[in-house]
């Protein structure tokens, strides 16, 4: 099987949604389903195929240190994890309370091998070159200050380590961008400026030596190696 089609068949086995944000990220509640039709405009194929890109590029034998930031609720992640029995994995979060549910999935889950731990992506606490892949999912889109997470996470990275994940992009889709602007930046829960794909990938190739850029819709999927 695929890497791409065993997440996502982890994906399919992940169980109730534990709130209204997992819903959504996973599109398993009718009312998440309706926001991400609404706001997305993607079904639950879609959802599925970026969210498998994204975490594609970590091999099913992964036995390396690995970084997530941020955790969130561990909803997209923990299906993962818990393919990777032999990873040291760290899950960071700056909000306590979503790292709680992380937490909590878990237990759960029965994943032993996860460390959490609080802390802010534009001041990592952790020495240079310290693991063998760094996962941020659905993050970069609210950093305040983007140039530093982006500085951050490669910096933590070993050479020759993973760079994966996903996040909004503006000038993908016009009726996203819209409601991007009018109410989840208003909110407080998206920080511009936005990447484009393009800008994306040429900010990832100027860092990294191999670099796979894609979108569904307005979530643009990487995977890089330092």
């Amino acid at each position: 099987m695929a890497r791409k089609d065993e997440i996502k068949s982890a994906y399919k086995s992940l169980g109730k949604a534990h709130n209204f944000y997992d819903g959504m990220m996973t599109g398993t509640t009718l009312l998440g389903r309706f926001m991400d039709k609404a706001v997305w405009q993607m079904s639950g194929d879609d959802l599925l195929e970026y969210q498998s890109e994204a975490f594609s590029a970590i091999p099913t034998d992964f036995d390396g240190k690995l970084l997530e930031v941020p955790v969130g609720t561990g909803v997209l992640s923990m299906p993962v994890f818990k393919m990777l029995p032999r990873a040291d994995i760290t899950c960071l979060d700056y909000s306590e309370k979503m790292m709680a549910s992380a937490e909590v999935r878990a237990k759960e889950m029965n994943i032993t091998n996860i460390t959490f731990q609080q802390g802010d992506v534009s001041k990592l606490p952790f020495d240079n070159e310290c693991f063998d892949a760094v996962v941020s999912l659905n993050g970069f889109h609210a950093f305040p200050d983007k140039e530093a997470a982006f500085g951050e996470t490669c910096r933590v990275l070993k050479k020759g380590g993973i760079f994966c994940g996903c996040f909004y992009v503006k000038n993908a889709n016009a009726h996203t961008d819209k409601i991007i602007n009018a109410f989840y930046v208003k909110s407080g829960f998206f920080t511009p400026p936005f990447e484009t794909v393009e800008s994306l990938r040429e900010r990832l190739e100027g860092k990294y030596s191999q670099v796979k850029v894609g979108n569904v819709e307005s979530i643009a999927y990487f995977q890089c190696v330092k």
